[in-house]
């Protein structure tokens, strides 16, 4: 990316964050209880990176597949297993699945992972990334974006766990951090 790209990227992605805090501190949708609320500081983030930004092409998978994942409270959801993408981080080859739901609504592709920051930096059980179907399959990877899931704040919130297949061995130092210390 240009200069200008990278000032008009990262603007675009503080906007997004301090959209999602005003959720998180004003909305009766949030995962924080109304006390919660009241003491919200704001996320914690990681730095905003470019590093970890990648437009990419889906590699789809020809046979139809599925896969259960396991939640943190025991159950099990059921997910089809679109495709993957493969990238270069930090030097390292790694290779991402992609998923969509199998027993809801929702179109888009969901890629939950844990790399080697869950649990020091990151939240143990894994973060998310959510991305809107793209009919050409070229999709913008950015990590940068990746999100704890509503069961790091509120353990009333039932969460799939990142399959095996997406624990990542290098540190995806980009998205949110862990909220509790």
């Amino acid at each position: 990316m240009e200069p200008d790209e990278v000032d008009t990227w990262k603007r675009g992605l503080l906007n997004f964050r301090a959209q999602k805090d005003e959720f998180m501190r004003q909305s009766h949708d949030s995962p924080f209880s109304h006390g919660g609320q009241q003491d919200f500081q704001g996320l914690k983030y990681f730095e905003p990176d470019p590093a970890f930004r990648f437009e990419t092409k889906l590699l789809r998978y020809t046979s139809e597949s599925s896969l259960m994942m396991t939640t943190t409270k025991g159950t099990r959801q059921l997910f089809n297993k679109e495709g993957r993408f493969d990238l270069v981080i930090d030097g390292q080859p790694v290779r991402v699945q992609a998923y969509q739901s199998a027993e809801g609504e929702d179109p888009s592709l969901f890629i939950p992972f844990r790399d080697a920051s869950s649990g020091d930096e990151s939240y143990g059980s894994g973060r998310y990334l959510d991305m809107k179907v793209q009919h050409d399959d070229v999709y913008l990877v950015d990590f940068n974006y990746a999100y704890d899931p509503y069961c790091a704040y509120n353990d009333g919130y039932v969460c799939p766990l990142p399959p095996t297949e997406n624990w990542l061995k290098v540190p995806i130092r980009a998205g949110e951090k862990k909220y509790h210390e």
